[in-house]
């Protein structure tokens, strides 16, 4: 079998380790450099045709309720997340009086507050803002993990939009930052988030049913559709 022709660069596409394989470091190195190969593994990338219908969520929070749940622990920034957070929800057209703060102890605590405020069937998203702060010992990454799972299941359990404005930073000069200075505010792009999550429940929801409402369920069928009973051997 004839050897494909490469370029000078071969010699480093070619070299193996001690085991015998290519050293995949080289490889990237030589596809990346050659021209010829690069040509042949580059991707065509296709727009997204126009005309294709897409579900979207409106930044109009009218009519909408909503539940802000808010931990007490480094209330010197989930303060000012909380401020901007309802300047969100007003901003975008919800009124004063449907916006419900409840403030737990510590952000451990804000998944369970925000599964009890979503089984009321009252509140059209809820918002979670909290802050923690890594330390010296693993306690900070059991919260923020149990916190993570315990928002994203309650959300899919129950239905109900959550919001996550949970800031998860290595210092209290990163907080500050997500707390309205250089990187925005996160609190305000959860309640944008929870605004838009809600329009686009609604919206979906108000799609017809795939199920035609005319088919018969198989509880009251005859005997149509259903296996005949096999007929044992003697």
């Amino acid at each position: 079998m004839k050897n494909a022709p490469h370029s000078s660069r071969a010699s480093n596409f070619l070299a193996t380790d001690s085991r015998g394989f290519p050293r995949i470091h080289e490889i990237k190195f030589f596809i990346a450099e050659d021209t010829e190969i690069a040509e042949k593994i580059k991707l065509k990338v296709e727009r997204v045709p126009a005309n294709l219908a897409a579900f979207e969520g409106k930044l109009d929070a009218s009519g909408m309720r909503f539940a802000i749940v808010v931990s007490r622990f480094n209330s010197f920034i989930t303060e000012r997340l909380l401020l901007s957070a309802c300047d969100g929800l007003i901003r975008t057209g919800a009124s004063k009086n449907d916006i419900d703060i409840v403030r737990v102890p510590g952000a451990f605590e804000i998944p369970s507050a925000a599964r009890t405020l979503a089984l009321t069937g009252k509140y059209d998203a809820l918002i979670c803002i909290g802050c923690l702060l890594r330390g010296d010992t693993a306690h900070y990454d059991v919260i923020v993990n149990e916190v993570t799972r315990g928002i994203g299941q309650s959300a899919q359990e129950t239905g109900v939009p959550h919001a996550f404005g949970v800031l998860t930073c290595d210092t209290l000069e990163q907080a500050i930052d997500r707390a309205g200075l250089k990187m925005g505010n996160k609190g305000f792009e959860a309640a944008l988030a929870a605004v838009e999550m809600a329009g686009l429940k609604t919206a979906i929801s108000s799609q017809p049913s795939a199920v035609s409402k005319k088919q018969i369920p198989r509880s009251v069928r005859n005997d149509k559709g259903m296996r005949a009973p096999s007929k044992r051997r003697k």
